[in-house]
């Protein structure tokens, strides 16, 4: 496997993901929880959550791509998987082919899953309708709602199977633009023959807005184990961190006081210290300017800062008097010797949010997925790679 002697890769936890769906059908029940697994299951691997998510109960999945979604089903996932958007018309063949639910919000939309649908001779094909109710990003006008469900009918192949709305601020419990959008949403359903299939929750509405479950929720960030945002971290306790970002020492050098690091020399070693080479970089997802700003790794169960300029393939660590040789396990992300380390430690001194953080760990990373009892689905035999 491609990247399998690297010493770096990415640890995911499926007893994890499986706690989390747990969770979560507990907090919105009785209405069901379907796993967004959308940009390679937000970094964490699209076909070992999806498996890990619907065993442990989710009754649905979501993908912003197409091809997201064939990738599933050739890997033999039957479970529904929706479309979260509306795709060019030159997509709705696969669409149909892979017996995947799209989402309309045109007529346009409507007309090009209708054609394939008939050309494969296809009929009662669903659709999920999407509205927008104030995010203004996709999606139908409230007052569209109802010829285009009329539409939808009109084409005799297609079946107005469910109605949804996405909300902008449902992390931030105190605003009341999230009540504005769901009464916007519930005026329009009341103008519509009754749907089988309704749901407006993100994660954060899962844990805060009950008002919003409907029949499912639409469970992303929360599914591995991060906190949608600040305003619901309590509610998001409960959940367990899915991802581990690893590597291994692979090189160290003993540096007096004033020696310079890095590109750009901008680092001088207050005192001398073990300066510790750890083989990854930029190219993998680790921000160039995330030194300096009090980011640490932990090697032997002990914190180290990372420091100098984060280079394309390496970056280093500054281990003091630290006894650390190569080959030592490095987590950037995750829990070593009791001490944790989470996606949020690098989300807050970038001014970002933790799906950033995941989305954009490379596939230059090997993805290695676990359980607690350390089976490593790729390897069978749960060690770090060496």
């Amino acid at each position: 496997m491609s990247g399998s002697h690297r010493w770096a890769w990415v640890e995911i936890d499926l007893d994890a993901i499986a706690h989390n769906i747990r969770c979560l059908r507990d907090v919105v029940a009785p209405a069901d929880v379907w796993a967004i697994v959308k940009a390679d299951a937000y970094g964490h691997g699209a076909v070992e959550v999806a498996r890990a998510a619907l065993d442990a109960g989710a009754s649905g999945l979501g993908v912003a791509l197409v091809s997201e979604g064939v990738e599933l089903r050739r890997a033999a996932v039957e479970a529904p998987i929706l479309v979260l958007s509306e795709q060019p018309r030159e997509a709705a063949p696969d669409i149909i082919a892979h017996g995947i639910t799209p989402t309309v919000s045109t007529t346009a939309g409507i007309d090009a899953i209708a054609a394939a649908a008939g050309d494969a001779g296809e009929t009662g094909v669903s659709v999920h309708l999407k509205i927008d109710t104030g995010m203004h990003r996709v999606g139908a006008r409230p007052d569209e709602a109802a010829e285009l469900a009329e539409y939808i009918a009109a084409t005799g192949c297609l079946h107005l199977a469910g109605l949804f709305t996405h909300l902008a601020v449902a992390d931030e419990p105190d605003r009341p633009d999230t009540a504005a959008q769901l009464d916007i949403f519930d005026a329009v359903r009341a103008a519509l023959p009754p749907v089988d299939l309704v749901h407006a929750a993100n994660s954060a509405a899962a844990l805060v807005h009950p008002r919003a479950h409907h029949s499912f929720v639409r469970a992303g960030i929360a599914v591995y184990g991060i906190s949608p945002g600040p305003g619901v971290d309590d509610e998001a306790a409960m959940l367990r961190p899915a991802l581990s970002l690893k590597a291994r020492v692979s090189f160290v050098k003993r540096l007096p006081a004033g020696e310079r690091l890095s590109y750009g020399l901008r680092y001088a070693l207050p005192v001398d210290a073990n300066i510790a080479t750890v083989p990854l970089g930029y190219a993998d997802g680790v921000r160039r300017n995330l030194s300096g700003l009090g980011v640490d790794v932990l090697i032997r169960g002990r914190r180290h800062p990372i420091v100098g300029t984060v280079t394309m393939d390496q970056l280093l660590v500054d281990c003091g008097d630290a006894d650390v040789a190569a080959g030592d396990e490095v987590v950037l992300i995750g829990e070593q010797g009791g001490v944790g380390l989470r996606v949020e430690d690098w989300a807050g001194p970038l001014g970002t949010i933790g799906y950033e953080i995941t989305c954009g760990l490379s596939a230059r990373l090997r993805r290695i997925h676990v359980h607690r009892a350390g089976t490593d689905s790729s390897t069978g035999d749960g060690r770090s790679p060496q």
